[in-house]
């Protein structure tokens, strides 16, 4: 039961990631506030309001800067200091995620680039019906090939999240995550480190009703339109 228990926790870590941006009885966070999502360091939370850690462990009364929990909303400073993230985003491991909801456009342009190659072959459309109209649909045979579009490490590797079949979710540099759903079979572990082209999955029909691999590409929690940042072909 304990592994049990520990499956479903990070499952509803991953499932925060991938969620919609709009959420049901959780509340957005005020100006001046900022909640934190899964993969937060209180460095990273003060360089992108513009504060030290220092003061934002004296702002939130923090005796250690490493003691911050998901779901936790922090104060980032006034509300005139700058807008501060909406936290939309549902709480990983909260315990509470919403599916099913469309989310936001995508985010703003990151300042940071990312060089991708295609995930998988065959004919790519942007979704339209999926979890985030910035997500990608690449259908070909049963078995072909899925490839992380860039190094990373496999934060999640399983099927125990709803609607997305047999998944992968990567973890790259500067903030980027990728997802493959609807997989065959994985080919890869939770906490393996990957290359690029590296095969990861093979394409498959779990949770649809077709042989498809569903992309998507989020930046800093956010989806972002995958096909801008794939290579042409």
């Amino acid at each position: 039961m304990h592994l049990r228990s520990l499956r479903l926790c990070l499952a509803a870590v991953c499932l925060a990631l991938l969620a919609a941006c709009g959420t049901t009885g959780q509340k957005a966070v005020g100006p001046g506030q900022y909640r934190v999502v899964a993969g937060d360091t209180l460095t990273q939370i003060a360089r992108k309001h513009g504060q030290s850690v220092d003061s934002l462990m004296r702002m939130n009364n923090l005796r250690n800067p490493n003691n911050i929990k998901v779901g936790q909303v922090l104060r980032v400073g006034s509300a005139s200091s700058g807008p501060a993230a909406s936290g939309s985003l549902p709480d990983a491991g909260s315990g509470t995620v919403v599916r099913g909801q469309r989310q936001a456009p995508a985010a703003a342009v990151p300042r940071t680039t990312i060089g991708l190659a295609w995930p998988a072959e065959g004919s790519a459309v942007r979704s339209s019906t999926g979890p985030s109209p910035h997500g990608v649909y690449i259908s070909n045979k049963a078995g072909t090939p899925v490839k992380a579009v860039a190094a990373g490490t496999v934060v999640y590797s399983g099927n125990g999240l709803r609607g997305y079949g047999n998944l992968i979710i990567v973890r790259h540099a500067s903030d980027y995550i990728s997802v493959y759903a609807h997989n065959r079979s994985l080919a890869v572990s939770e906490g393996q480190s990957v290359k690029q082209g590296q095969k990861v999955a093979e394409m498959g029909s779990t949770d649809i009703n077709r042989t498809v691999l569903y992309f998507e590409l989020r930046y800093n929690g956010k989806a972002v339109d995958a096909m801008r940042y794939l290579p042409k072909r």
